[in-house]
């Protein structure tokens, strides 16, 4: 087992009707009242969780940004700061998905940066977030996991980027998670929700093998479970047992508990990234569409893994690592998912190119859980997934 430190402040209220509680939350993270929520395209104005959250903070002022787009811009998420510094609030409540949350995240945190945000999103030397405002979130879409970790990925559609950023400074201070508010979403963001976490648990399981027994039980108890309740609540969204059980799923895979001790990967999300950055996919497709290519091209590295995940979640027998693979890919495409980049884009010349080059630039030169997987690579998998 590696070396590791853990460190989880969120406070999950998990269940149905708990909105009502709301204020007492706040009250624990700050003695001021002024209040900002943030949200999306306004799906909580049709779903009831706008009316409910509101009724709760009636003792509150409260302000409100919304238009948080489904892969959080830059320029949007910065007219937030500006509203912030020209009016300061005392808490932020994030309504919404991983986007909203993700978006909340960069708000809250570089409305208490000095320096140019975006030089923190790229990394420059000397550049991060140290401080944010305190946030709470009220989860409407499990996908992310961003409701109980620090972590948040940024678009800037501009110069086709996308980026990632973390730090202590980004963990909620709670999380609201009424698995109710999942039969009101449409089948493809389920079907997305699905995906994400279970490439999230994925990515800290699919390496080689560990000692850490415990977290790789854990990792495999997700997959089974999201390989069961899937498919339930793709056909009936209000079934409360399945949605619970999805939703848990989805933010156990991402809260810090899978990658304790472990080796992990996310050369599957860093190369996605870019499709979404490149070509507006939705993320969780871009992870369908490049993890099977990616454990084709990295088989011998993760053959071990892959035969004892073919074993554990599928029922197969003796070297079943291909087949493994194979199930994978059958069980996204069972929710929908198209696993092929020919489903969402024709540029098959210079997407493979582009992204090499991005990788180059950036000194991505070693990723994965070995540090070995090259840019030359990674423009392989891309042309092997059309």
């Amino acid at each position: 087992m590696n070396n590791f430190e853990y460190y989880n402040p969120t406070k999950i209220i998990f269940g149905k009707d708990t909105y009502d509680q709301i204020p007492a939350r706040i009250k624990d993270a700050t003695a001021g009242n002024r209040i900002m929520i943030t949200y999306g395209g306004g799906s909580i104005k049709k779903n009831g969780v706008y009316d409910s959250v509101m009724e709760s903070l009636k003792d509150y002022e409260v302000v409100e940004f919304s238009g948080i787009e489904a892969n959080p811009e830059y320029d949007t998420l910065m007219k937030a700061v500006e509203q912030i510094k020209e009016n300061p609030v005392d808490f932020v409540l994030a309504i919404g998905g991983g986007s909203v949350i993700d978006g909340t995240k960069f708000i809250v945190s570089a409305a208490k940066y000095d320096g140019n945000p975006w030089d923190v999103l790229t990394m420059k030397e000397g550049c991060k977030f140290e401080y944010a405002i305190p946030f709470g979130t009220v989860l409407t879409l499990p996908a992310t996991g961003s409701e109980m970790n620090s972590g948040a990925v940024i678009s800037n559609s501009r110069l086709k980027e996308k980026r990632t950023m973390g730090g202590p400074q980004g963990f909620p201070k709670f999380s609201f998670l009424d698995p109710t508010v999942v039969k009101t979403l449409p089948k493809k963001q389920i079907a997305n929700g699905i995906v994400d976490a279970y490439m999230h648990t994925l990515e800290q399981y699919m390496t080689y093998p560990s000692d850490n027994l415990l977290q790789e039980r854990i990792a495999e108890g997700i997959l089974s479970t999201l390989i069961e309740v899937g498919p339930k609540v793709m056909d009936n969204p209000a079934d409360y047992k399945a949605a619970s059980n999805l939703m848990w799923c989805a933010t156990m895979a991402l809260n810090g508990t899978l990658r304790a001790g472990v080796a992990y990967d996310w050369a599957t999300h860093m190369i996605g990234h870019e499709l979404t950055a490149l070509h507006g996919i939705d993320h969780a497709r871009t992870l369908a569409i490049i993890a099977p290519n990616l454990y084709k091209v990295k088989f011998e590295n993760k053959k071990e893994k892959l035969i004892q995940y073919g074993q554990r979640i599928f029922g197969l027998e003796g070297s079943c690592g291909e087949e493994a693979i194979h199930r994978t890919k059958t069980f996204f495409e069972s929710l929908g998912v198209q696993t092929k980049l020919s489903d969402y884009t024709d540029d098959y010349k210079s997407t493979p190119k582009t992204i090499r080059k991005r990788f180059e630039e950036r000194g991505w030169e070693a990723l994965g859980e070995r540090k070995d997987l090259t840019p030359s690579e990674a423009e392989k998998i891309i042309e092997m997934s059309f």
